[in-house]
């Protein structure tokens, strides 16, 4: 019998599904806040869609995570004004997993094509991948998730209104033999999925906090560790809740604990076979002119791209000082209070770790976004400025590094950054930025109980 993850092309994903004796499998594709959206299709219908493609109706790239249709933010793709017709998408026969939980069936990513790739966050990464492939360089990626588990269900966090929740298990206790052993049986299941859904997880362990944790997955190219990221967001928590659990990726859900980072550790390689372009063993820190120049473009547009790196309201909670999240655009080596964390090594380990990014991020924009700003740098031989040492929190940075506060003026910086319409192409800026707009609006029609509490009485 076939391995899932030999299918590398039209005809493979055919023998597969007939060597199983399905009648349907699984497909599936990430809209823009990152959440992955799917149905079954029968096997007739997705035999002759690997070779023509099929449709998912536009509302997909007209709602937002809660499946409420943007409206009068100047979304032009999609809305009523277009009657939400159906946009083409492809599948992506070298996609093909198992499903532990469904045994037989097969699950197959799938991406917008044609006038709608232009907005879609997966093609938004392959666009800059392509540029980087045009520029010499293959792109290695690994991302890294803290999540929190909470003895709660779907039906439970609604009812307590999402308010005095439950974690797992109590306390501080980062890197805890003590947690990992006495929760053996979770971390197994968890490892075991990952394995077999192919987005291995290179190290897992306790977090500072209660209930949380951390996984590394393992490197490998970009484009595949965009996909394996999404997958392990979206699968974690069916596992969880097939463990009777919750997991969050919130980029903070208490103002008790630290937030939750989504690192992206990315490194470039020539793509004649000659190495790392990030290594050089005869400059500082063995930071090749290529490497220092992805570190300058990486630090000069991260104010103007943040809004695909800290996509919710949510995230920008999580940005303040002395909660292991950056709050300007700085770099050091080894130097985990800064932005960009440069780790010298060999030539295969020798990389940049992008520590501004949240869980709650959307893979593919957050890696299209650090890789496009990196490029840009190359391309213009920008410089970094001055490396920081010891503690960032504590010293004054240029102003020029200084991040935009909320969400809202992000999305403006990123509306009006030349950059990044010419990375990204001014379809996909102007729709990104008008979600944002969107979540932002969202957010500001509700009252928070910090507002209740500070204004009701005194004021």
């Amino acid at each position: 019998m076939m391995n899932p993850r030999d299918v590398k092309t039209i005809q493979d994903a055919k023998r597969i599904v007939e060597e199983r004796g399905l009648t349907h499998v699984k497909v599936g594709l990430f809209d823009v806040d990152g959440v992955m959206r799917g149905k079954y299709i029968n096997k007739d219908k997705f035999f002759s869609s690997l070779q023509s493609g099929f449709a998912f109706c536009s509302v997909v790239l007209g709602w937002d995570s809660n499946d409420q249709l943007y409206e009068d933010v100047g979304i032009k793709y999609t809305g009523w004004q277009t009657g939400y017709p159906d946009s083409a998408v492809r599948i992506l026969p070298e996609t093909c997993r198992d499903i532990p939980y469904e045994p037989g069936m097969l699950l197959f990513v799938c991406e917008f094509a044609e006038e709608a790739s232009k907005i879609c966050p997966r093609n938004t990464l392959q666009r800059i991948l392509s540029k980087a492939s045009d520029m010499g360089f293959d792109v290695n990626a690994a991302f890294e998730y803290e999540f929190f588990l909470f003895n709660e269900t779907p039906k439970s966090v609604r009812e307590k209104n999402y308010r005095n929740l439950e974690p797992i298990t109590p306390g501080n206790y980062g890197y805890s033999m003590l947690r990992s052993s006495t929760h053996a049986d979770l971390y197994h299941s968890i490892m075991k999925l990952s394995e077999e859904m192919d987005f291995p997880i290179e190290g897992l362990h306790t977090e500072t906090g209660p209930g949380v944790m951390e996984a590394a997955l393992a490197v490998c190219n970009a484009s595949d560790a965009a996909d394996k990221a999404a997958l392990f967001k979206t699968f974690t928590k069916v596992w969880a809740q097939k463990n009777d659990i919750m997991a969050t990726f919130m980029a903070k859900w208490s103002n008790d604990h630290p937030g939750q980072s989504g690192h992206i550790h990315v490194s470039l390689n020539h793509k004649d076979g000659s190495g790392s372009a990030f290594y050089d063993p005869k400059q500082t820190h063995n930071m090749s002119d290529t490497q220092r120049h992805f570190l300058a473009g990486l630090q000069h547009l991260m104010p103007e791209f943040l809004a695909m790196m800290a996509q919710s309201v949510n995230s920008y909670s999580r940005l303040v000082p002395g909660f292991w999240a950056p709050t300007d655009a700085t770099w050091g080596v080894e130097n985990r209070t800064t932005a960009l964390r440069v780790i010298p090594g060999s030539s295969k380990s020798q990389r940049i770790e992008f520590r501004l990014g949240s869980a709650d991020a959307n893979p593919y924009i957050a890696l299209a976004a650090v890789l496009g700003a990196g490029l840009y740098g190359i391309e213009h031989k920008l410089e970094p400025h001055a490396q920081v040492k010891g503690n960032a929190y504590d010293q004054q940075h240029d102003k020029a590094l200084s991040l935009p506060q909320s969400l809202s003026a992000a999305a403006f910086a990123l509306e009006k950054s030349a950059p990044a319409r010419g990375l990204f192409g001014d379809e996909f800026v102007d729709h990104y930025c008008a979600t944002r707009e969107w979540e932002q609006r969202e957010f500001n029609k509700h009252i928070t109980d910090w507002e209740m509490s500070r204004y009701f009485e005194v004021i």
